[in-house]
């Protein structure tokens, strides 16, 4: 099996060897990168929570060194990326019902297991040995036992592993190897056939690059680009959005001085497309239904160039207090004024454009959330696109006549897209969809983001971003 090779040097995190097992009384229960791996990983297993936002909140990840944020975030996603091939495994080498054991001993395993097999810096004495004293620490001699003798007979046979047989189920082959659910890989084959669903998967698995979004009205691209090489960061400029850059090994965004001064925001190519279809310009009043965290409505505001009125709209005070703090990093508190209230209720006086995110599945985004495929289900895609529908209905009534209402998502499935376009321009006859095509760069149709009915739809596989989708709706 080929290894990956990750943005950090693992050169210093090889201090525990197989002579090293004592264990520290003084350290706390979840020690060390390793440790705080697995407790993260167990509490998105028994919680709604998010890796990302989990991560975001943790004091003690706040005070790792850079080099030790990269491992984190490196041992988490891989694991969850990649949690199904690395439960092929261990269930074949598990004495007894893997999927049964404690939730702790069974991130304790995958942990150690990710990296035996996708990480080709770490040694693999480093790799078990802290899984086994983590465990030890937590359940004690007999659980620590099981998981030391499971890793290192799986290193003794690591090249002689058995994997599915593709030609007795394709499906389930892919699942194991590509590591996602049966009925998200049934959905893509029946989709577009089992190549294409192929490389969707791999792409979902890629790590992702961070995507930026530079404000020209204050810096220029190239600016930015030698200040974060400068930095140690590997750089390239966007080929579908020329104002963007993705960039690799950066330590932490929010100790960049152009992220706090303002010049650049994190977001994906595929976010941008699908703001730049409002078109808004200086002076015109807008309404953004779902704003939290805030990409699409600051990105509005540089449109805009600080002239004009971006109605800010969350739900929740805690995600509005977060939108309120990139606003004014933006230095748009002129401009947009963020207000709590509910998109399915809200009541105000209509505006020039209507911006709908609309909440939806998510599973474009599962290169930078690969938790997401564990969590959903085809009755929660259901679900979501009647709220989308709920939520279609009442922005309508605050688009002024003539005016414009954008509907975006950042998932790939039609029963949140063009599903629910569909049904809206037949119960909605006033407004008319009009191309994307004439509302985008040249640089990113030439890369073929406009599907045949007039809606912008990016892909992992076919264009290295999120999955979004985006329709612009005129009311007649």
């Amino acid at each position: 099996m080929k290894k990956e090779s990750p943005d950090f040097d693992s050169s210093d995190h090889q201090s525990v060897t197989d002579e090293d097992v004592g264990i520290d009384s003084r350290a706390p229960l979840y020690h060390g990168v390793r440790g705080l791996a697995i407790k993260y990983l167990t509490r998105v297993d028994r919680s709604d929570s998010w890796l990302d936002k989990l991560m975001e909140s943790q004091p003690a990840v706040a005070g790792l060194d850079p080099r030790d944020k990269r491992l984190l975030t490196e041992l988490t996603n891989g694991v969850m990326r990649y949690r199904e091939r690395l439960d092929w495994v261990l269930t074949g080498f598990y004495h007894g019902e893997f999927q049964k054991c404690i939730p702790t001993v069974k991130n304790a395993l995958r942990v150690a297991l990710y990296q035996l097999l996708f990480l080709d810096r770490i040694p693999h004495s480093a790799a078990v040995n802290e899984s086994v004293e983590i465990v030890k620490r937590l359940k004690g001699k007999r659980s620590s036992g099981i998981v030391n003798a499971v890793l290192r007979n799986i290193i003794r046979k690591i090249d002689t592993i058995t994997w599915p047989d593709a030609e007795s189920s394709i499906v389930h082959y892919l699942s194991v190897m590509e590591s996602h659910p049966q009925w998200m890989l049934r959905r893509w084959i029946d989709r577009f056939g089992v190549d294409t669903a192929t490389s969707l998967a791999r792409a979902n698995n890629l790590r992702p690059t961070t995507s930026l979004r530079v404000n020209v009205q204050l810096t220029s691209v190239e600016q930015i680009k030698h200040e974060l090489l400068a930095l140690g960061a590997s750089v390239e400029r966007s080929v579908l959005f020329p104002t963007y850059l993705h960039a690799r090994r950066i330590a932490s965004i929010g100790s960049i001085d152009a992220f706090r001064n303002g010049y650049v925001t994190v977001q994906d190519d595929g976010a941008g497309l699908a703001t730049h279809l409002t078109g808004v310009k200086p002076g015109t009043r807008v309404i953004d239904l779902c704003a939290a965290p805030g990409g699409k409505t600051t990105a509005m505001a540089e449109m805009m160039r600080g002239k004009g009125e971006v109605i800010a709209l969350d739900k929740y005070e805690a995600k509005l207090a977060l939108l309120k703090k990139t606003i004014t990093r933006c230095g748009f508190d002129d401009i947009i004024k963020p207000m709590v209230g509910d998109a399915l209720t809200l009541n105000i006086e209509p505006a020039d454009v209507v911006l709908l995110d609309a909440p939806c599945s998510g599973l474009g985004t599962l290169r930078r959330k690969p938790e997401i495929k564990w969590k959903r289900s085809v009755e929660e895609i259901r679900r979501l696109a009647e709220i989308q529908k709920e939520l279609l209905t009442n922005a309508v009534r605050h688009v002024k006549s003539g005016g414009l209402l954008v509907y975006t998502t950042c998932t790939t499935e039609p029963e949140e897209n063009e599903d629910v376009m569909s049904w809206f321009l037949e119960t909605h006859a006033e407004f008319n969809v009009e191309p994307a095509t004439h509302h985008l760069p040249d640089s990113a149709l030439r890369k073929g983001v406009v599907t045949e009915s007039g809606f912008l739809q990016t892909w992992p596989h076919k264009h290295g971003t999120d999955g979004t989708f985006g329709a612009r709706l005129r009311r007649a």
